[in-house]
């Protein structure tokens, strides 16, 4: 794991460069992508082992979706680099959270995942407060801090505990160990809940997303609402006999707080806005996948943090291509794009489809996986998995019909077709978000 850390402190001497530097970074990136891809992880064990870091299936996945999302959003914010607005700033803060994304992935360490799991924080407020639109983005990256930091003090506290009591922070040491103590299993889960986010704490999410730029929404729906995910699945085997007796209270909580979002979903104009509390339904349905503690839940639950990784950041890009056309995100105003931008309204589709898990994409087979997961727990939740599912497609067509069809705006006297970026911005989204479903052995064999 050490290369890529590497090669990542590195690259940002290239950041403060006058000239080229942009397209350095991205290609720097692509060819630490292409690294990572040619070594595959096949095991179920830890590998790539260097000074306290390694990677498994499980953190191997989410690292590729780090690099990915972070390459797509240098790609996507080229409008900073247009107008000179701090670029190198803004660079370095890509590749500084990049770096500390990888390493709290690649943690083998519950300590050091702890500190980078923080440090994660700083570089997305820096990007929500630097370039975020609106002067609201104060209060949003406040929020932010606030409920990622209200959690993470207890946090600290439980992991000192916790190595008290089993003599060990190392990840693979700890398996097999049992932590019998409810105090203990609410602190080591609840900063991992708010940063999913579960409904109840999830108010954060929807100010931060509107106020971010095009990089911080990509950055937040992508990867940091997995490091929610990818925590709960490392702690959650440490105390199996607790979470047993006690997972109704999350289940409940989530598929009901996905229905109520989702039905907050209905009533949003705000294109942004939105995307955002669709993602907390998203959300929603894989916390109850983790909570049922069985293997299709948790190989499930992986599945769609990474099909989600995609399918959001995509929806996001869009929204920003018709933000930086039309000058508003309001869905008043945007209304008959399929006249303006015929072959756009295309990607709106593919992408809209996935969201609502049509097939081929990883959303179907892990919405498949999870149903089967939480009917397997409690067939009870069937009726709420039922409608959580049917508003899923409800907001989407919503946000697909209303911003694509009917009369265009008056006052949108000149409009600019998408350019080739854009496409291929898109493209890189869409396609391994329903590629991938044909390596279906290699998502599933990490547990």
């Amino acid at each position: 794991m050490l290369k890529f850390i590497l090669m990542l402190l590195f690259m940002i001497p290239i950041c403060f460069l006058k000239k080229t530097y942009w397209f350095m970074v991205q290609g720097y990136m692509s060819i630490i992508m292409f690294f990572m891809m040619s070594n595959l992880i096949v095991g179920i064990n830890y590998e790539m082992l260097s000074l306290g870091f390694g990677c498994d299936l499980l953190s191997y996945g989410l690292n590729m979706l780090s690099v990915w999302i972070c390459l797509l959003m240098i790609m996507a914010s080229v409008s900073i680099k247009k107008y000179n607005y701090f670029s190198n700033m803004f660079i370095f803060l890509i590749l500084m959270l990049l770096m500390f994304l990888i390493l709290t992935f690649s943690s083998l360490s519950l300590l050091s995942f702890y500190i980078f799991f923080e440090a994660s924080l700083i570089p997305t407020l820096l990007l929500i407060m630097g370039w975020g639109y609106q002067p609201e983005r104060i209060q949003a990256g406040i929020y932010l801090l606030f409920y990622t930091l209200f959690a993470s003090l207890p946090l600290l506290i439980g992991l000192m505990w916790l190595n008290e009591k089993l003599g060990s922070m190392i990840l693979f040491n700890c398996e097999g160990l049992e932590v019998m103590n409810y105090l203990l299993y609410f602190i080591l889960i609840f900063a991992f809940l708010i940063k999913m986010p579960m409904y109840l704490v999830h108010l954060w999410l929807p100010k931060a997303h509107v106020e971010a730029p095009i990089s911080g929404s990509m950055i937040l729906a992508g990867v940091l609402l997995k490091l929610g995910g990818y925590g709960l699945l490392r702690v959650i085997k440490l105390m199996t006999f607790i979470s047993v007796k006690v997972s109704f209270i999350w289940i409940s909580v989530s598929l009901v707080g996905g229905i109520l979002t989702s039905l907050m979903c209905l009533r949003q104009l705000d294109m942004k806005s939105l995307i955002a509390y669709s993602s907390v339904a998203h959300m929603s349905m894989v916390l109850g996948g983790i909570f049922t503690l069985n293997s299709w839940g948790l190989w499930m639950s992986y599945l769609m943090m990474i099909g989600h990784g995609l399918c959001s950041s995509g929806l996001f890009c869009l929204s920003n291509i018709m933000y930086e056309r039309v000058g508003s995100r309001s869905m008043i105003i945007n209304k008959g794009l399929i006249n303006l931008m015929p072959s756009m309204t295309l990607w709106w589709f593919l992408l809209s489809a996935s969201n609502m898990s049509a097939p081929p994409s990883l959303n179907l087979m892990a919405e498949i996986g999870l149903i089967n997961s939480i009917m397997a727990w409690s067939d009870k939740s069937m009726l709420l998995l039922m409608l959580l599912s049917f508003f899923s497609a409800s907001y989407t067509i919503y946000l697909f019909s209303y911003t694509q069809h009917g009369k265009f705006y008056s006052g949108l006297y000149n409009m600019v077709s998408g350019v080739n970026r854009e496409y291929l911005l898109l493209f890189l989204h869409w396609v391994p978000l329903n590629i991938l479903v044909l390596k279906m052995d290699y998502l599933i064999i990490w547990i």
